[in-house]
């Protein structure tokens, strides 16, 4: 089974990348609306990479372009989210592991902050990171979820990069 997924068409594997996304992000909402979870803005940004991400490989999976130049594109789109999401999740990951004395201040919500500033500050301030973004209330084997987050972008980056670059 692993070897045939591995061997599949371009398109099988896409597909199951964007499955992959869209299960993530499921998972995403209902712990924010099953179990009250409430998404900090670093947790909203990865969300986003997450939904690009699964944007590039539904419409490469969907498209399949039958040459390595098309390929290449979509893998190249796939590895671009992946990197903005690693970067996102790595630097809430890093957060989440600073000392109590070092967390920054909780700052103001990303409604507000894309009322009140322009997305480049919004950008900047999100990525800085504030109070609630080093607060760890969920764990699974041990992970925090921005962890898992970035664990499933590394993942998703070696499988957009396996389809997209491999010899066919």
């Amino acid at each position: 089974m692993t070897n045939s997924l591995l061997r599949g068409s371009f398109r099988t594997q896409y597909l199951l990348g964007f499955a992959a996304c869209a299960a993530l992000l499921s998972y995403a909402f209902y712990a924010q609306l099953h179990d009250g979870l409430e998404p900090c803005p670093l947790c909203i940004f990865q969300r986003v990479a997450f939904l690009a991400l699964g944007i590039v490989f539904l419409i490469g999976g969907l498209h399949a372009p039958k040459g390595n130049g098309g390929r290449r594109t979509y893998g190249v789109l796939a590895l671009l989210a992946s990197l903005a999401g690693i970067a996102i999740a790595g630097n809430h990951v890093r957060l989440t592991h600073l000392p109590p004395d070092q967390v920054p201040a909780c700052g103001p919500g990303l409604d507000y902050m894309l009322e009140a500033m322009p997305i480049t500050g919004v950008i900047r301030k999100v990525m800085t990171g504030s109070g609630e973004c080093a607060i760890v209330d969920w764990t699974f084997l041990g992970l925090s979820m921005p962890a898992w987050s970035l664990a499933w972008f590394v993942l998703l980056a070696i499988w957009a990069a396996y389809a997209a670059f491999r010899r066919r």
